[in-house]
């Protein structure tokens, strides 16, 4: 058995339980319930919630017990009321989407494996997170494909995030792994009212026996902060 956080299993089952009943009583409020709006209102919760990780099942049965004595339901209830009346009120674009459309396909053979592209648009005149801007990443002079349709190009900065942007380029096939490859990439970033910038990188690879399909918070790369400036009247 892996490592395993519980807490997940607690909170999908009462997440799906309250989007079953609120869809039974007709509350004029819940205008979606698919898996994609589901799944964004349990990501909601457990990252309000301490985790619980085991590893045998011995630490399921004393986890689930300590759980029950402790930690009272109606904490997670309200958390997923509160995350499912958000998730209605401000919907991501995929959220109607095939559920297979935003997962990361298996692919059995050698690719090389891009990793997250993370980078911060500032405003030249004070540095402060530029709102809005518009992100594109092209490969090669074409629009990157991302992963999946969770991950959009291009990519619209917020002030929320501080001006940040990640994208995750989908896996393309190699001959066989362990060749070296260096890709060449554009961002194009602009925004109302600012000179765009145009900026050029290139990125190496070593091509892997097949796909990543999961995220890796650790093979990342960060580009130099993009810094915007505003046009002259």
């Amino acid at each position: 058995m892996n490592v395993h956080n519980i807490m997940e299993d607690v909170v999908e089952k009462h997440v799906n339980n309250l989007y079953t009943q609120a869809k039974k009583d007709n509350l004029s409020w819940l205008t979606c319930d698919c898996e994609n709006c589901r799944l964004d209102t349990i990501s909601y919760v457990l990252n309000r919630i301490k985790p619980k990780y085991v590893v045998s099942g011995r630490g399921v049965n004393h986890s689930l017990d300590n759980w029950e004595n402790h930690q009272s339901m109606a904490d997670i209830e309200e958390l997923a009321m509160q995350g499912m009346r958000i998730v209605n009120s401000t919907k991501r674009p995929f959220h109607s989407a095939d559920r297979t459309d935003c997962i990361v396909q298996k692919v059995a053979e050698p690719t090389y494996n891009f990793p997250i592209i993370t980078g911060t648009v500032l405003d030249g005149g004070n540095f402060e997170p530029v709102a809005d801007g518009k992100v594109l990443l092209k490969f090669n002079g074409k629009e990157a494909e991302m992963v999946d349709k969770t991950w959009t190009n291009p990519y619209i900065t917020c002030k929320s995030t501080n001006g940040s942007y990640t994208f995750w380029i989908k896996s393309i096939p190699a001959k066989k792994a362990g060749l070296d490859k260096i890709f060449n990439m554009t961002l194009e970033v602009t925004a109302e009212g600012y000179d765009s910038v145009i900026y050029n990188f290139e990125l190496p690879i070593i091509s892997d026996e097949k796909a990543r399909t999961e995220l890796n918070s650790n093979y990342t790369i960060t580009i130099q902060n993009l810094v915007l400036f505003r046009k002259k009247n």
